[in-house]
């Protein structure tokens, strides 16, 4: 972001947002008035002398000092070198008040630095006893340790300005450096010294953080950051002082330790600094610690590593030659007995090897080169012996990075040590295998298979007595070989599999032993290696003859299971030379893979011009022959040879092709053939598969054949697959350069096959068709704009497509075909041209008014699917341009909107709300306030709803409407009758505000503020998907949110929690998750406690002191808080209703059974201990009601008190529909549960909560009985309240 001019700062300060800033504004606005009075220019210079003379006035000084600092960096320096000490005579007064507000200081510390920028050499070679720029230094560095955090990062902000900015001279560090960093040592150690004496007289009990300590670090970190890393003169001292507070073992003490060494670094990674470089090693490697100091070693070694690697990038040749002394230096530690030493030790070796060898090392090495090399390799064979047992594992760590760093010049170096690690791998008490593999991988890789089997043999083909076999090694083959020599495989690996593959013969037809199976095994992982044998070989053109093409033809077609280890191979012997071929000049390709540019053209022209044609030609017989699931790895090496062959040779194979599929396309439709109970593609659809692979290889000239086959396979409606992959060549075309030109060229042709096959587009190519169309859009010009009107229609109707991508695909075509409408503004569209339309229709111009004017015309549709549709389409392009249309034509769609919520049809009020969803989110607030008098009892109509989701789509757009209009508003335009549902959503929010801020003070703050991850893929996702803020689990999607983009979102809350699915298993034996009907106990309902007979559990009362029953929260008079404290559906009420361990079940004859076989003793729900509530024997009703069925219910005094029992675990929102013998009991699906009325006031109910108990023989409102609105009679209690 670029800076402000002083002119807009100044003009910030005029019009002033905060009361704190008028009296800056009075002053500036009387110093502009008496220049005008004078007649001065208001210059930087005029400004500054005029903030001088105020600065005496002390009523004045906050702002006038504020003034200075926005003035001083403009006003000129010769200007500031001569009132230089007035002016910090005038701030001396100012800066040393004791109380002075930390805003004073900030501005009088940016009158300092533009005060000392300006000043030069002669001025700062002044002592600091006089008045001068090393005395205003001082102040500062002063300052760069206040306790406030503002003045002290103001502070330090001007010193790292400063003494980045030394003034002209011979030196390389600014004339203050020295002084600041003997300033800030001295307070450093000061306060080590301090701090180190608090953690004696606290004799380590806990960790001393010490504030000051932190402040003065990071005063060290300023300086050194901006002298160039440091002071020369003062690096040994500084070096010492901060690996001994790296040494109490704190670990943010050694974090800031290690920034500044960081800092220092930096600062001396340049051409003019890195002179230092050489002194700051050798004092590093003067202060080495004790061997055994485990707290000081590590980051010793660390700071080491860190300036070995700043020298390699100043001076690598050199760096490689000194890199043996502190190697075995390093080395050395691996012999200690701290695990952390050890691992500090490896690391910094790991770094040596990836930082300090030059690429002249690789390239040219000389034989000084080569002679440090083989020093650094005896040194690493030396970590292998039984002294450095302990740290094997860490020393393969560095042997790994020494593969990494010298690759193919490690052989013949690190052979021997190859074959060690080797020996000790085969070793089967070897607890070390998986790194051991991770080195001889790497080997692999850096030396190649023929220098690593040299030493480490195979032994399988002809073992040798006395010599393991080591068949591990073909994995680590397979996985590391790359960029070595092809013939090495056909002379080692081709033998070996042939004579594996020969026993497997000789066993015949016989059942198969476990010795053959692995001969097959060894067989298949020896053609696993050849993948890696073809990445980018070294002898390409002499190894890959036609002898070894021939025989990796014959496996194509006879060695199915080899055959996707053959395309791998035949595909990266391609591909990988491309990459060269391609590679930019900034790398070396030579230097990674030994392969030149050149080297790699000449091999692809000679895979191209010699097997290229052969090679299709065999892979074109096995795609026919292969099962559509296993074709992937065919085509792509089909891609891969059609890239290099020759034109001439591409232009024969493809009309050889098209021949065939002409012959083919003339034979009737056929049935898919059978292999191995699988259906292997026809042959017209195997032929189009590879003429829409060829395509974009093609030249120009045969782009006509192209286009007269898509011409004719698109109308071949009675073969829907054909069709699909004839739309699917304009899609290809335009991923290449060539086919882009050619659907420019022929735009009008292609427009003109698009809309004569309309009728004869079959349902499963719809998808394939509008992402054709899609693909056509960028290339028609201006003057062919019709064909978008002409489509339109159809890509609206399709936003109604059963198939997911189709609807996706619309949508977005939907949208790109506004933007194409947008960038024509004013191009003529020739509505002539359109099929439908006559041909005397106007013209009209192009822009997103007419857009949205062609895509309305669907709302006149004859069909409420079509008008759905275009009110779908309407509100996804609303949403998209909203910003570029105008205010008329917004308010015309809302106002018509609002009619169509008054039909009766589902479909289209369905993408009514969905249009009135986006509205109210993404539209003016003063657009859409006049319209929710008629906007909100239209949408309420259909809150009574259930079907469709309607009624949560309504509650959705309520959310959003108090959300961004209040609640106030909402409610004034809302039916009375429907009010409360502003109540309930208005509560909702409520709560979760109170759940939120007690999350806060229990210190959850991370949870409860922390951002969420977002779960939409588009704003337009977001605004028709979310609802309210977001915050409440229940905001879920619903259907017509669906059509609105085309992408089902995944549902939010417990359905997405981690464990949103239960394991139901016997207490005393744990589920066989292997057996076959394990998938029958796993259920997405989380399983209820059953209840125990016998157990007694105390009764909960509300506030007035009723009983209640069926209710463990506390909210018992918040009729909005739903049962169990959370929100669940009623489907998974009904679901637990059903399933519970508790509830009867349907034997023989529909007889119902009871869980007789119920274990005391361990029920979560057992009764508290103490307490005066009424102890309730749940298990005596059950076995009562069990005994009583032809009764209504069980009345059971319970202490002196008769009470309705009731036995069954019925969910509060809705329970079973089941009568139980005898009209007894009668649960219905209910709003309620049991709830006001029924019988004597006392029996079943509809809305409360367990009814009103009473005398009579009344019948209840709504209550649950024999009839639906009586229940049975008897006298009870007043029992609950629904909550």
């Amino acid at each position: 972001m670029a800076s402000l001019s002083l002119t807009e700062k100044l003009d910030k300060i005029r019009s002033p947002n905060l009361q704190n800033q008028k009296q800056t504004a009075s002053i500036l606005e009387g110093i502009e008035s008496a220049f005008k009075e004078r007649n001065t220019e208001p210059t930087p210079t005029a400004y500054f002398a005029a903030l001088l003379s105020l600065l005496d006035n002390k009523s004045l000084v906050y702002p006038v000092v504020y003034l200075l600092d926005i003035i001083t960096p403009y006003a000129p320096e010769p200007l500031l070198r001569a009132k230089f000490t007035q002016i910090l005579t005038l701030l001396a007064p100012v800066l040393s008040q004791p109380d002075a507000d930390a805003p004073l200081i900030r501005s009088s510390i940016g009158c300092l630095e533009g005060l000392l920028l300006a000043q030069d050499a002669p001025a700062w070679e002044m002592s600091a006893a006089v008045i001068g720029p090393r005395r205003a230094v001082g102040g500062l560095l002063s300052f760069s340790l206040d306790p406030r955090p503002k003045v002290r990062k103001r502070a330090q902000e001007a010193l790292r300005k400063i003494l980045k900015s030394p003034p002209p001279s011979p030196s390389l560090d600014h004339p203050a450096a020295a002084m600041c960093a003997e300033t800030a040592m001295m307070s450093l150690n000061a306060l080590a010294e301090k701090t180190a004496q608090l953690r004696k007289e606290k004799k380590g009990s806990e960790a001393v953080h010490d504030p000051e300590l932190i402040h003065a670090l990071q005063l060290v970190k300023t300086v050194a950051s901006a002298s160039g890393g440091w002071p020369t003169k003062k690096i040994e001292s500084l070096c010492e002082l901060l690996l001994g507070i790296a040494r109490s073992g704190n670990e943010h003490m050694s974090m800031s330790v290690f920034d500044i060494f960081e800092m220092i670094f930096e600062g001396m990674a340049d051409e003019v600094a890195s002179a230092k470089l050489p002194r700051l090693v050798e004092i590093i490697k003067e202060l080495r610690p004790a061997p055994n100091d485990t707290q000081l070693l590590p980051p010793w070694i660390a700071i080491l590593s860190r300036a070995y690697d700043v020298s390699a990038q100043m001076a690598p040749e050199e760096t490689f030659q000194e890199l043996l002394e502190p190697f075995n230096m390093v080395a050395a530690y691996l012999e200690s007995e701290a695990k952390n030493i050890r691992i500090s030790a490896s690391e910094c070796l790991v770094s040596f090897m990836a930082n300090c060898v030059p690429r002249s090392v690789l390239v040219d090495p000389s034989v000084y080169d080569e002679k440090v090399i083989q020093q650094l390799v005896n040194a690493v064979e030396g970590l292998l012996t039984v002294k450095y047992q302990a740290a094997w594992l860490e020393t393969f760590n560095v042997i790994g990075a020494m593969f990494d760093a010298l690759r193919w010049r490690a052989a013949p170096y690190l052979l021997p040590i190859t074959k060690n690690i080797g020996e000790m791998r085969g070793n089967d008490s070897f607890t070390g295998k998986q790194e051991a593999d991770e080195v001889l991988g790497k080997a692999i890789r850096a030396m190649g298979p023929e220098a690593v089997l040299s030493v480490l043999p195979l032994n399988l083909a002809k073992p040798v007595k006395g010599q393991p076999g080591r068949a591990w090694m073909l994995p680590l083959l397979r996985d590391y070989t790359s960029n070595t020599n092809l013939a090495y495989f056909k002379t080692e690996f081709v033998p070996l599999s042939a004579a594996m593959f020969q026993r497997v013969l000789d066993h015949g037809a016989a059942a198969k032993t476990m010795e053959v199976k692995i001969f097959e095994t060894v067989v298949q992982q020896t053609w696993s290696i050849l993948p890696g044998f073809c990445d980018l070989p070294l002898d390409l053109v002499a190894a890959f003859d036609k002898e070894f093409a021939e025989m990796m033809m014959t496996i194509l077609y006879e060695q199915v299971e080899l055959r996707l280890d053959v395309c791998r191979a035949l595909r990266a012997l391609v591909e990988s030379n491309q990459v060269v071929v391609s590679a930019t000049e900034e790398e070396d390709p030579a230097l990674h893979n030994r392969v030149t540019k050149e080297d790699a053209q000449k091999n692809l022209e000679y895979l191209g011009t010699t097997f290229a044609a052969d090679f299709l030609a065999v892979l074109f017989n096995v795609y026919s022959t292969t099962l559509p699931q296993k074709r992937g790895p065919v085509l792509q090496t089909i891609n891969a040879y059609l890239s290099v062959i020759p034109p001439a040779r591409l232009i024969e194979t493809f009309d050889l092709v098209c021949e065939k599929l002409a012959a083919a396309l003339q034979e009737p439709v056929e049935k898919p053939k059978q292999q191995n109970g699988e259906q292997v593609p026809s042959t017209a659809h195997t032929l189009m598969d590879l003429v829409v692979t060829m395509s974009i290889y093609l030249p120009r000239e045969s782009f006509e054949a192209l286009f007269k086959i898509a011409s004719l396979v698109v109308f071949k409606d009675d073969d829907p697959q054909l069709q699909k992959k004839a739309y699917k060549l304009i899609p290809r075309l335009a991923d290449s350069e060539i086919g882009q030109a050619a659907l420019e060229h022929r735009h009008e042709e292609l427009q003109t096959l698009i809309l004569s096959s309309a009728e004869k587009v079959s349902a499963p190519a719809r998808r394939e068709r509008l992402a054709a169309i899609t693909a056509l859009i960028p290339f028609i010009p201006d003057t062919s704009l019709h064909f978008i009107p002409a489509v339109l229609s159809e890509v609206v109707i399709s936003c109604k497509e059963n198939n997911e991508k189709a609807r996706t695909i619309a949508f977005d075509l939907i949208v790109l075909m506004g933007h194409k409408m947008v960038a024509a503004d004013g191009a003529i569209i020739d509505n002539s041209k359109i099929p439908t339309m006559p041909k005397d229709a106007p013209t009209a111009k192009a822009s997103i008014e007419e857009y949205f004017t062609m895509v309305s015309a669907g709302l006149a549709g004859s069909t409420p699917h079509m008008i759905s549709a275009s009110i779908t389409a309407i509100t996804r392009v609303l949403y998209e341009f909203r910003e570029a249309l105008s205010k008329e034509t917004m308010s015309d769609l809302v106002q018509t909107m609002d009619l169509f919520l008054t039909s009766n049809n589902r479909e289209i009020v369905k993408s009514v709300l969905g249009f009135v969803k986006v509205c109210v989110i993404s539209l003016p607030t003063e657009m859409m306030l006049p319209r929710l008098p008629t906007l909100i009892p239209n949408v309420m109509v259909w809150s009574h709803e259930h079907k469709g989701h309607f009624r949560s789509k309504v509650k959705h757009i309520l959310e959003r409407m108090v959300r961004r209009f209040g609640v106030d508003i909402v409610s004034k335009h809302c039916p009375e009758a429907d009010r409360k549902l502003i109540t309930n959503i208005r509560k909702t929010k409520e709560r979760s505000k109170r759940k939120k801020d007690a999350a806060k003070d229990g210190g959850d703050e991370d949870d409860a503020e922390g951002k969420p991850k977002s779960r939409f893929e588009s704003e337009y996702d977001q605004a028709l998907y979310s609802s309210d803020d977001d915050e409440s689990d229940g905001s879920q999607s619903d259907d017509s949110d669906v059509e609105m983009t085309g992408r089902r979102q995944k549902r939010r809350g417990a359905a997405q929690k981690a464990g949103s699915a239960y394991i139901l298993e016997d207490e005393d034996e744990p589920l066989d998750l292997l057996d076959r009907n394990a998938l029958a106990n796993i259920s997405t309902t989380k399983p209820g406690k059953a209840r125990q007979p016998g157990k007694r559990t105390k009764a909960k009362f509300d506030l007035d002191g009723k009983l209640i029953l069926g209710r463990d929260d506390d909210n018992a008079m918040d009729v909005d808080a739903p049962a169990g404290g959370e929100e669940e559906s009623g489907v998974g009420a009904y679901v637990a209703a059903l399933k519970g361990k508790d509830i009867p079940r349907r034997g023989l004859r529909g007889k119902l059974k009871w869980n007789r076989g119920r274990k005391n003793g361990d029920d979560d729900d057992s009764g508290d201990e103490g307490g005066g509530g009424m102890d309730i024997d749940e298990g005596a009703a059950a076995k009562a009601f069990r005994e009583r069925r032809g009764g209504g219910g069980d009345r059971r005094a319970v202490d002196g008190v008769g009470v309705l029992v009731v036995v069954a675990e019925v969910s509060v929102v809705g329970a079973v529909a089941e009568a139980v013998l005898g009209g007894a009991v009668v649960i219905g699906w209910w709003q309620g549960g049991f709830g006001r009325g029924g019988g004597d006031r006392g029996g079943g109910g509809g809305r409360g909560g367990a009814g009103r108990g009473g005398k009579g023989d009344s019948t209840g409102r709504r209550g649950f009985g024999q009839d639906r609105r009586g229940g049975s009679t008897m006298h009870g209690s007043r029992v609950g309240k629904r909550s």
